[in-house]
């Protein structure tokens, strides 16, 4: 309990390591998680320490297994996690990882490489074989009759005048290839330009797309076939398919070549598809083999690289060939930190046991709390916000209570607050079958995290949803209303807005409503305004309630460390100035609702507005015969109102309260800088007057030998 409402008590431990124990004494503190290294060799370049060129093998092994999981991904094989933590594996046997993950990297590698190749070669055969079939069909689509594809080229390529003499004598030439979609467009315009329409162009799109041989992305292309007459034409339609990256396959001119290549073509694709999926399966077997050690082999290497980060923070003692490391544990932890360097002494085979030897340091310690599954939440919220300093007071044995409260004030309504109870229960009772489950789900591994805050922040609002009788925003009528409506019908139907006067309407015998608000409000048109007037008052108080606990807690710490000037000029000052402003709004809450009843309502004060006017020293004073006595003020008669004074001598006293607190302010920031610099300059003139006196001593030793000096004193 010491431990949760204040940090442990922290020790400062210099450990004597054999080298040939270090390795796994470290492990094992490790796997204790008690301990914390001081780095030893601050000024030492992290490239010139001993153990450098085992955290870089290190390095590389986790490359090495990045690369594996990302194939891994790549095929959508997720990585089961099956819960074990495994221990840092010996030194020796980080060859033999070594040498795996060299075997597994390079075998992907080569599969990857072979399959890369494969689907390229794949896609070339399959762009050919597009290519021969759109071929096929433009010529079949024109060779009915006399009338070809070429006459359609010649036609359109011989100027009209020449037609009927030289149509016949014309020789055209043609390439095809693919080319993908989204450039057809600007094909077309470039090659009409550069060839001044002398060219006849056919295009087909790829009615399946193809697969991209690097990405494995699905790519559109179109076959184009373009008729040309001479070379130097020829040689324009290669190069402008070479800018725009369309490639070019080789097609023959008859029919019969065409089909004879198509079908070879088609062969070798079904040869290939088989080689395909026998590589793919290869890789396949390769991947499951991974999948079944990868989270181990993840977990080995990153402890075996801390293992050797720690080695690197202790010093080296050649003569005795031993590490020096010096940390931080908790006093009640030693017994255990001894027991797991004896393990690991033992695990060495070292006949040298390790010495654990307990230093004193004026060091400030770390923080260090020991935390639950129920408090870890309530600790990380307050760590969200500020860690606090060795032995102080922890704010989360309180945050366990005030966190889920006030979120509960804020909430406030019985169904919702009872659905997030249930849903916080099931959690908590299921967490052992929902923590096997290892979801990959961010949200909801955040959720099941808090899972006892939510169960807390139900049940609170729970209980501010019966104190606001809120339920899915509607009001429960639990014990009967204390207020009895005595009007008649017709002037109920004929009056649409009607005041109950609580000194008529409201049932004094059986008083108010036993728990929370009445239910009658829920039909009232000022519902909004009295609820939120309500809430606003109470979170005030809450929150300047808290904020006064975070006070005390302060004088916890300064008697607990001895400081009697932070109490003076810190605790003090922030107390009073505390409670003359905001602990005064709260008196001020109390009684209002105390003092002022049906009788007097016109004269309730504004609380917001008299604490503005409480700054601006602006009052507004009653007539003379304001007796201050509810029960007997007639509001024509004093002519008081919402900012009248509503207490004998309030202006006398709201004046006295802030001159106190503003006079707090500098007491606050001024004292204490001020004393810390006398005490400073103290310890220097303190500390000259020590050396001067030193110096003096070992002037006058010189001066005056011993005998000189007895014969002086005789």
């Amino acid at each position: 309990m010491g431990s949760v409402f204040r940090s442990a008590e922290m020790s400062l431990c210099q450990i004597f390591l054999q080298s040939e124990a270090a390795y796994t004494c470290v492990s094992e503190l490790g796997e204790l998680g008690l301990v914390q290294f001081k780095d030893l060799n601050p000024d030492v370049n992290a490239f010139q320490r001993k153990f450098v060129n085992e955290i870089l093998r290190c390095d590389e092994m986790e490359r090495k297994l990045r690369y594996i999981d990302k194939e891994l991904k790549k095929d959508d094989m997720k990585i089961p996690d099956t819960g074990e933590n495994p221990k840092a594996p010996a030194p020796k046997e980080m060859v033999d990882l070594e040498a795996t993950f060299e075997k597994i990297e390079s075998e992907l590698r080569e599969v990857n490489t072979n399959a890369e190749a494969l689907r390229r070669n794949y896609l070339e055969l399959s762009e050919l074989k597009e290519v021969l079939k759109k071929t096929q069909n433009f010529f079949a689509e024109h060779g009915e009759g006399h009338h070809t594809i070429v006459d359609d080229a010649q036609n359109a390529l011989v100027h009209d005048e020449m037609a009927t003499t030289s149509a016949t004598a014309v020789q055209l030439g043609f390439v095809a290839g693919v080319i993908p979609r989204e450039k057809v467009p600007a094909f077309e315009r470039l090659l009409w330009f550069a060839c001044r329409g002398n060219v006849f162009l056919r295009i087909d799109e790829i009615a399946k797309p193809l697969e991209d041989p690097v990405t494995g992305d699905a790519i559109f292309k179109c076959v184009f076939i373009i008729f040309f007459q001479g070379e130097q034409l020829k040689l324009r339609v290669r190069k402008i398919c070479e800018g725009f990256r369309a490639t070019l396959y080789p097609c023959p001119e008859s029919s019969q070549e065409r089909s004879e290549m198509l079908n070879g073509v088609s062969t070798r694709l079904e040869d290939l598809n088989t080689v395909l999926h026998q590589t793919e399966d290869h890789r396949h077997r390769v991947l499951a083999n991974c999948l079944k050690e990868i989270r181990n082999w993840i977990i080995k290497v990153k402890k075996i690289k801390a293992i050797y980060h720690t080695l690197n923070m202790c010093n080296f003692d050649v003569s005795h060939n031993s590490l020096i490391a010096e940390c931080w544990t908790p006093v009640s932890a030693l017994e255990n930190v001894q027991q797991a360097l004896s393990h690991g002494t033992e695990l060495s085979g070292s006949t040298v046991p390790s010495i654990l030897h307990r230093m004193h340091t004026k060091e400030t310690p770390p923080t260090f709390f020991h935390t639950n599954k129920f408090t870890k939440v309530f600790q990380s919220i307050v760590h969200s916000y500020g860690i606090a300093s060795y032995q102080e007071v922890n704010p989360a044995l309180y945050t366990i209570i005030t966190f889920p409260f006030l979120f509960a004030v804020m909430f406030g309504d019985l169904g919702h607050g009872f659905i997030m109870f249930l849903f916080g229960l099931w959690m908590v009772v299921m967490e052992k079958k929902l923590m096997s489950s290892k979801s990959d789900n961010e949200i909801w591994n955040m959720f099941f995290g808090g899972r006892y805050i939510i169960m807390l922040m139900g049940l609170f609002s729970v209980y501010t949803g019966f104190i606001y009788n809120d339920a899915f925003s509607k009001s429960l009528n639990m014990f009967g209303s204390s207020w009895h409506p005595n009007y008649s019908e017709p002037l109920l139907d004929s009056v649409e807005t009607l005041v109950l006067d609580p000194e008529y309407e409201f049932d004094n015998v059986t008083g108010p409503y036993p728990f929370g608000l009445d239910p009658i409000w829920q039909a009232s048109k000022n519902k909004i305004t009295f609820t939120n007037s309500f809430k606003m008052k109470l979170s005030v108080i809450l929150g300047i309630g808290q904020m006064l606990l975070g006070v005390m807690l302060s004088l916890v710490n300064h008697i607990y460390f001895r400081n009697p000037l932070n109490i003076f000029t810190e605790f003090i000052p922030e107390i009073v100035f505390l409670l003359c402003l905001f602990g005064y709004l709260v008196g001020l809450i109390f009684f209002k609702w105390a003092t002022f009843t049906v009788h007097c309502s016109t004269c309730a004060p504004s609380l917001l507005i008299h604490f503005i006017n409480m700054f601006l020293f602006s009052y507004t004073m009653p007539n003379d015969n304001f007796n201050y006595q509810c029960d007997h003020t007639n509001p024509k008669l004093t002519g008081c109102k919402a900012t009248t004074v509503f207490y004998r001598y309030q202006n006398y006293a709201q004046i006295a309260l802030v001159l106190g607190a503003v006079l707090c302010i500098p007491i606050m920031l001024c004292i204490k800088p001020f004393v810390l610099r006398a005490r400073h300059n103290r310890k220097i003139r303190r500390a000259d007057n020590l050396q001067a006196v030193s110096q003096s001593a070992l002037i006058h030793h010189e001066e005056y030998p011993e005998e000189v000096k007895q014969i002086l004193i005789f």
